[in-house]
């Protein structure tokens, strides 16, 4: 790897970071940029998960008054993402991606408008939405937890879609524990691809770099942003990953 494509990486990782920070979306960035340097795709998805971890620190960094006083449900919420990430890890590395890539496009679709329509299947939920983590949340979160151990892209629109159905908070401080939740996913599946996979180091580096500081940006700006014109964006965004997947899925 060149100077240069160093250089791209580090640009890409502060994009990943703004956009992942703020709409669970880093991978549209990051990912095609690790493709455009010459990386084979599964070697590109290791990387970009291990380079996301840089991600995960500067939100965590940005957002500290918004994860105040979310510490009990954060706790239970990142035990079974973790567990999720590790699965979907260990997937990756045993198994063959046609079958699972097949449904991508479709969670995230699904994600996607789930995420638009947050608020009012909210108050459909509602003598739900402050007990925590229940059997029927704790699954999906560890669903979304595989996903993201496996392929990444998007998780954190499920996440955040889940949450936003669940949670009666602002958008703000649930994106918050969107990004720790999927992070912790993240983090275990990394550590899996570090020590058994095939790791560009230098790429994850670079990517690195730039989205610990382009996280902690997102995580800041986000707190002053409109929350329903957001929340539509992030969405919109999720609909347009989701043809793109489903076109590079389905072409053949």
């Amino acid at each position: 790897m060149d100077v240069g494509e160093f250089a791209l990486l580090v640009l890409a990782g502060l994009g990943a970071g703004l956009v992942g920070a703020t709409a669970g979306l880093a991978s549209l960035v990051s990912y095609p940029a690790l493709l455009a340097v010459g990386l084979p795709p599964v070697v590109a998805n290791m990387t970009n998960t291990v380079a996301m971890l840089g991600t995960t620190a500067g939100a965590a960094t940005g957002a500290r008054p918004e994860l105040s006083g979310q510490l009990r449900r954060l706790l239970p919420l990142c035990v079974i993402t973790t567990a999720g990430g590790a699965c979907g890890g260990v997937l990756l590395l045993a198994g063959p991606a046609d079958s699972f890539t097949a449904v991508v496009p479709w969670l995230i679709g699904g994600a996607s408008l789930v995420l638009m329509a947050g608020p009012r299947l909210r108050r459909l939920a509602e003598r739900r939405a402050h007990r925590g983590i229940g059997p029927g949340t704790g699954i999906a979160a560890f669903l979304a937890g595989v996903y993201g151990g496996y392929f990444g892209a998007a998780a954190g629109v499920l996440m955040l879609a889940l949450l936003m159905t669940v949670w009666d908070q602002s958008l703000a401080r649930t994106n918050a524990a969107k990004n720790i939740a999927t992070g912790c996913a993240n983090l275990v599946a990394a550590a899996v691809f570090a020590v058994t996979g095939d790791v560009c180091w230098p790429a994850a580096i670079a990517l690195c770099l730039g989205s610990v500081g382009g996280s902690w940006l997102g995580s800041v700006v986000v707190r002053y942003l409109p929350a329903t014109p957001l929340r539509i964006a992030i969405g919109l965004g999720g609909l347009t990953l989701a043809v793109v997947l489903g076109w590079q899925a389905y072409r053949t």
